[in-house]
């Protein structure tokens, strides 16, 4: 009984550590290309992709970015959202895809696609890269 006593609160700190986020449900290892926004196709080109445990980071028309992602599948919450400032004729594309991107308040996953959405009804759909 004095053993379980003194590993619970070991096990509890493993826990910790474990990602609970989309990635840990078959968005990692993955570049993920948006297809569409509210069912329209996207005009120019997104990327997403988890490289770690809360991390998400990709390219949007014209600027990389990263941010937190701060919420357990399958909820999506993206925190402290930081983008390079380059300029190019995709801006305006480039703010709606980090609207809709900020927006989004679930997540999921099927094989090849990632849906994001929200409870308005808003969505976003990307494929993985081949």
């Amino acid at each position: 009984m004095t053993r379980l006593i003194l590993t619970l609160p070991l096990l509890a700190v493993f826990q910790c550590d474990r990602d609970e986020s989309v990635a840990a449900y078959g968005a990692a290892d993955q570049t993920w290309i948006l297809q569409e926004i509210n069912g329209q196709p996207y005009p120019a080109s997104a990327l997403l992709q988890f490289p770690e445990a809360g991390r998400i980071e990709g390219n949007a028309p014209c600027n990389s970015y990263q941010g937190t992602l701060a919420a357990p599948y399958p909820w999506f919450e993206i925190k402290d959202l930081t983008a390079t400032r380059a300029a190019c004729a995709g801006l305006e594309a480039e703010g709606f895809y980090f609207a809709a991107l900020m927006a989004m308040t679930q997540s999921e996953v099927a094989g090849d696609v990632l849906i994001l959405r929200n409870e308005d009804g808003y969505e976003m759909v990307f494929k993985a890269a081949e």
